[in-house]
């Protein structure tokens, strides 16, 4: 069973910073990508940012330049480095962790930390 805990999130003033983490555990091997989502209340979840064991990062165009995504690979952990922050950055934010193990790619998911940017 692998779990996967998120931490970080709070509320800030427009302009402000938060820095999330994420943390898997349990009988996790190696992980394919990491991954931070967000869900606005009301609307549909996207995709913040990712990356791979490898390195390679990827961010959605309204964070691009003001969010940072970094991993520890041998801790099964993740951050996200929040600068910039706006009233539309708030939401919930999830983490999920790909592995691929016997063949078959499952990715496990936080319950996710809560951001309100709010002056």
């Amino acid at each position: 069973q692998v779990h996967v805990l998120e931490s970080g999130g709070g509320e800030v003033q427009p302009g402000g910073s938060l820095r999330l983490s994420c943390r898997a555990s349990g009988s996790i091997f190696s992980f394919d990508d990491m991954n931070w989502y967000r869900q606005p209340l009301g609307k549909q979840r996207e995709l913040v940012a990712s990356i791979t064991s490898g390195g390679i990062t990827k961010y959605a165009d309204s964070v691009k330049g003001r969010f940072t995504i970094s991993a520890e690979n041998s801790k099964y952990a993740m951050y996200l480095e929040m600068n910039g922050l706006k009233p539309e950055d708030t939401a919930a934010y999830h983490c999920s962790v790909r592995e691929t193990y016997m063949g078959n790619q499952y990715e496990y998911w936080g319950r996710g930390t809560q951001v309100t940017v709010s002056s």
